[in-house]
């Protein structure tokens, strides 16, 4: 698609109130921003923007479409520092949206993409608790989903204490040899993410910080059922399980 071509789709999304037409729109733009030349023309045509504003859209399908637009967008540096002004828009769409819906996975691949670098981990500090809570209540897919999100911002050390103060109640349910390997994975890179954090940290006094029902008392201070989990892990016949197991088990 030409720059002229992609000029006429932005200015259609703004002088039309039709919501069909405004979706095969983002649909249109969405798919052109596979390319990552025509993610820079449709920044420059002030694209980001005009898309960006359809966020708040009352229509759970135009808000969609216009999520899954700017995550393709989000694959350029530049474009993410003009989306990062939506994160906390998206992370409250996230939250709001239907359990394990088009829209509330829509708004969790943009965070997943927007969360690949640190710049912008503090933006969703306040959505640590929603992404555990999908974390327990979603679906296989939700769950896969927000754990990339999880996964990169317990790669910030910024964000340990964030995480750690958190509540999952059934989050060692996820740390059994049958359940979903993908899920699993993620699981086992997310907590020792966080073991390796805390270990960096000074740990004086560490433990008064945090309740006893916080993801600190269940992975790191010596959990007796973690530590049995994990050993029970070490069969498992996926060579990459084995690795986060042995990587949390030698810190």
């Amino acid at each position: 698609m030409d720059a002229d071509a992609l000029q006429k789709l932005i200015h259609l999304l703004q002088v039309t109130d039709d919501p069909l037409i405004q979706e095969q729109a983002l649909i249109t733009l969405s798919n052109s921003a596979a390319f990552s030349v025509n993610q820079d023309i449709i920044r420059n045509l002030d694209g980001l923007s005009i898309i960006g504003g359809m966020i708040s859209d009352c229509i759970p399908k135009v808000k969609e479409k216009a999520l899954n637009a700017l995550n393709n967008l989000s694959m350029n540096i530049k474009n993410q520092e003009e989306i990062q002004v939506y994160i906390t828009q998206v992370c409250g769409s996230v939250e709001s949206a239907p359990l394990n819906s088009d829209l509330q996975l829509a708004g969790l691949r943009l965070l997943t993409n927007m969360s690949v670098t640190s710049d912008y981990h503090h933006k969703m500090i306040n959505s640590i608790p929603c992404f555990l809570h999908l974390l327990s209540e979603g679906t296989e897919r939700t769950q896969i989903q927000v754990l990339k999100v999880l996964v990169n911002l317990s790669a910030n050390p910024a964000m340990t204490r964030h995480l750690l103060r958190a509540q999952v109640p059934s989050l060692l349910l996820l740390f059994e040899s049958c359940i979903n390997r993908d899920i699993l994975l993620r699981a086992l890179v997310f907590a020792a993410n966080l073991k390796k954090n805390v270990k960096s940290e000074d740990s004086t006094g560490i433990q008064d910080q945090y309740s006893e029902d916080s993801i600190f008392f269940t992975l790191c201070r010596d959990s007796t059922t973690f530590a049995q989990k994990l050993a029970s892990l070490l069969h498992h016949p996926d060579t990459e399980v084995k690795e986060q197991v042995v990587r949390i088990l030698t810190q």
